[in-house]
């Protein structure tokens, strides 16, 4: 019975031990709260890794963004300007244009020039020819009265909507200026004839024309073989103004009826001979090259001749130069009216793309304030600019308001076509007076009847 009992406990005994062994299983709550507390670094880590992932692609894109507006090089392509200019040598007005172009190619290296100087009436005629040819330069430098026959022939094309044209001074743009829109960007303004002369020879410039030929006698001849006056007189830009003395004009009122056989006329043309052959004042020939060494070379003691050449005057004479109006005609009591315009930048009509945009910039930079000044003081042109104009180097220089006084005679050179016509039809007979060939009747009759065909056949 014991034995029973014995074992019986010992049965009890493995139970309540093997019972113990599997407590651990029982025990596995604390495992049970485990899994929280290990995934929550995991589900927290995630966001903590993919936060620098996230911020790093604007890191990396930004310096790509701003390398973009570093690659203009595709589009500054070569570009070569070529400039026609009516500038000469003479007075250095055509250094002067090269040293401008010289200036804008240092700080634009892509864009180059090549300066052409032609003079006033080749300028015209080379123009007309090479555009018809497709073979017209990218820029003009030239004068106003070039609008005319330009625009006629549609070879140019108008600069309103290119550049802001408030900066200029409304006097010099008007000259431009022909069916409501402007032709040209104005560099210079003035443009007029005017009498010059050498104090050294002449103290004090005439007033009149009979002190005119006066002071000219007391130089002219000698041993120095000096004249009194000279001028160009082969064009009859020279003619316009003494006929304007003589109370004449190349128009009727309408503007394109020429007048050209007029007794005013031929009273400038006998006046003009009589200059020459009657009081022997000028010299036998001069066209304008001989007619400035002349000068230059103290071999006449005063000269007619255009705000242009005051630059290259005043270098040579100093304080010693003289500038006045050409003086009243005694006859009439009227003071010459010369022509006055200003000389322009013009832009052909098939000027486009990466060369208009270069042009574009090149006149921009040329008619600033800086170099309008620069002009005044190099060759003593008055500026078109309207902060030039006002600027002291102008203001305060006696030559520039002399000039100033001389144009203040002058009269609006027309933009009509027409006015080509009369141009063209007074320089050959102009030339026969004073080659003592046709009297200043004939002169005069020819003129009309040229021009009046000229007209005939614009129409």
């Amino acid at each position: 019975m014991k034995n029973k009992v014995w074992f019986l406990f010992s049965l009890m005994l493995i139970a309540v031990m093997v019972l113990a062994a599997c407590a651990p299983a029982a025990t596995q709550a604390p495992v049970a709260t485990e899994p929280p507390a290990v995934e929550e670094p995991v589900a927290t880590e995630p966001p903590a890794v993919e936060e620098p992932v996230a911020t790093e692609p604007p890191a990396v894109e930004e310096p790509v963004a701003t390398e973009a507006p570093t690659e203009p090089p595709p589009a500054a392509e070569p570009v070569n300007i070529v400039l026609w200019t009516k500038e000469g040598e003479a007075d250095g007005g055509l250094q002067y244009v090269k040293s401008l172009t010289d200036a804008y190619t240092a700080a634009h290296p892509e864009v180059t020039f090549e300066v052409v100087n032609k003079d006033v009436e080749a300028l015209r005629e080379d123009f007309q020819t090479s555009s018809l040819a497709g073979a017209a330069p990218d820029l003009l430098w030239t004068v106003n009265d070039h609008v005319g026959p330009f625009t006629a022939a549609e070879l140019i094309q108008p600069v309103d909507d290119l550049f802001d044209l408030s900066l200029y001074v409304e006097s010099a743009l008007s000259t431009a200026t022909y069916d409501g829109q402007t032709w040209g960007v104005p560099i210079t303004n003035g443009n007029q004839l005017m009498l010059l002369y050498n104090k050294d020879l002449v103290p004090e410039a005439p007033q009149n024309t009979d002190e005119l030929i006066e002071l000219a006698k007391t130089c002219t001849g000698g041993a120095a073989d000096v004249y009194g006056l000279t001028f160009n007189q082969t064009e009859p830009f020279w003619l316009v103004p003494w006929l304007g003395g003589f109370n004449g004009a190349v128009f009727a009122e309408d503007g394109v009826t020429p007048t050209l056989n007029t007794p005013e006329m031929v009273a400038t043309l006998q006046f003009l001979y009589d200059l020459k052959f009657t009081e022997n004042i000028l010299p036998a020939e001069s066209d304008y090259n001989a007619a400035d060494a002349q000068f230059k070379e103290g071999k006449a003691c005063m000269i007619i001749n255009g705000d242009w050449s005051l630059g290259g005057y005043k270098e040579i004479f100093g304080d010693k130069l003289g500038v006045a109006p050409i003086p009243q005609v005694v006859a009439t009591g009227t003071w010459p009216a010369p022509y006055t315009s200003g000389v322009f930048f013009m832009l052909p009509i098939e000027l486009a793309d990466a060369k208009l945009d270069a042009v574009k910039d090149f006149v921009t930079f040329a008619t600033n304030t800086e170099n309008q000044i620069d002009i005044v003081t190099k060759l003593t042109r008055l500026p078109a600019n309207k902060e030039a104009l006002a600027s002291d180097v102008v203001t305060s220089d006696p030559i520039l308001a002399a000039s100033a006084e001389a144009m203040s005679y002058g009269t609006g050179m027309p933009l009509v076509l027409e006015m080509r016509c009369n141009w063209d039809s007074m320089k050959p007979p102009m030339q026969a007076v004073l080659a003592d060939t046709q009297t200043p009747e004939d002169a005069a009759a020819e003129m009309q009847s040229a021009s009046e065909s000229c007209i005939a056949a614009l129409e």
